[in-house]
């Protein structure tokens, strides 16, 4: 009997991927905004003594949001990440600027037709990933 995945694979639909687990091969083959980016911001990057460390490569509470590690696949919805050498402040603040960013659009565009779909709202995220861990 074929696997969910493996149904998955042959659709024209993607994998679900919106899952709270540890950061693996599985959760990591998805860029990540720090990636698509190049910002350097991420631990261990080129421009983290610089300029520090940006929260959304370290909010592990959204790892495996989007398929992402930490919030790297939902860094809207992180307060004070570091997008265009720029702090972003509140998730209000910044929402405007997001939408207009090309790599939110990309996730959007890439998860919209998983099975949890795309969400741009803390609460949502973690409604999915809650009830992705359950079921």
């Amino acid at each position: 009997m074929a696997k969910l995945s493996e149904l998955w694979r042959g659709s024209s639909m993607a994998t679900p991927t919106l899952e709270k687990k540890p950061a693996t091969a599985e959760t990591t083959a998805k860029v990540n905004c720090w990636e698509f980016k190049k910002c350097g911001r991420q631990p261990g990057g080129h421009k983290e003594k610089e300029l520090g460390t940006c929260p959304a490569t370290v909010a592990t509470d959204f790892n495996g949001a989007h398929g992402g590690r930490a919030a790297g696949r939902a860094c809207w919805a992180v307060a004070g990440s570091l997008c265009g050498g720029k702090i972003q402040g509140t998730y209000a603040q910044k929402l405007n600027n997001c939408w207009r960013c090309e790599f939110m659009n990309l996730v959007k565009r890439e998860e919209e037709p998983t099975l949890f779909g795309f969400s741009h709202t803390r609460l949502g995220i973690e409604s999915v990933l809650k009830k992705s861990k359950i079921g």
